[in-house]
């Protein structure tokens, strides 16, 4: 099972002279997690290496920012894949102290940076959402919007035209009890295009 982040966590760590302020943080994509690599550049304008890994939308990406190539974005890379977290930045800002760390002490000093912030983080299972559409008679309008809610589906959109047309997402291990439930509930009156 995956997980997901619930809020930012950061990490701080000294080493030999070397600060390395670590974040993980939920995004939702590329772009997100671009913006708030850009802003933290903005924030630390003195910090010598900008690094972060990215596991977001079934996209992966790791960047090094200047370190030696595999010492960085790949390390932090392996720690949210290795914790299964899904949907989530890991970046690590490092203000060098003058004392060179070689290869091995960057890995792990990164991968510290990442896994500290990790210990403090509150995981959420990632749930995987179904996409559904019905429609049903005006009459039966407030019982399909009653039993949406009793199931804490989220409402995408409500057309009226002949009938009710609803599309809405919903966990997917409800999604078929739903489907049964709402047919009886509605006496059969409920036209699924695509169930």
């Amino acid at each position: 099972m995956s997980f997901t982040l619930a809020a930012p966590v950061h990490s701080e760590l000294l080493i030999k002279k070397s600060r390395f302020i670590g974040c993980v943080q939920p995004v939702a994509d590329r772009a997100a997690a671009l913006a708030v690599v850009a802003s933290l550049r903005a924030a630390h304008p003195a910090a010598a290496h900008v690094c972060w890994a990215l596991m977001a939308g079934g996209q992966s990406a790791a960047n090094d920012d200047g370190e030696p190539g595999g010492t960085a974005g790949r390390p932090m890379l392996e720690v949210l894949r290795h914790q299964q977290v899904e949907g989530a930045l890991a970046t690590v800002v490092r203000y060098f102290g003058g004392v060179k760390l070689g290869a091995g002490g960057l890995v792990r000093a990164y991968t510290d940076a990442v896994a500290q912030a990790l210990l403090g983080a509150a995981l959420v299972p990632l749930v995987r959402q179904r996409s559904l559409q019905c429609s049903v008679p005006y009459a039966l309008e407030g019982l399909v919007r009653r039993e949406l809610a009793a199931v804490g589906a989220t409402l995408d959109s409500v057309t009226h035209g002949d009938e009710v047309a609803f599309a809405f997402s919903l966990p997917e291990p409800q999604a078929d009890a739903f489907i049964v439930r709402l047919g009886d509930a509605a006496q059969g009156r409920v036209a699924w295009p695509q169930a």
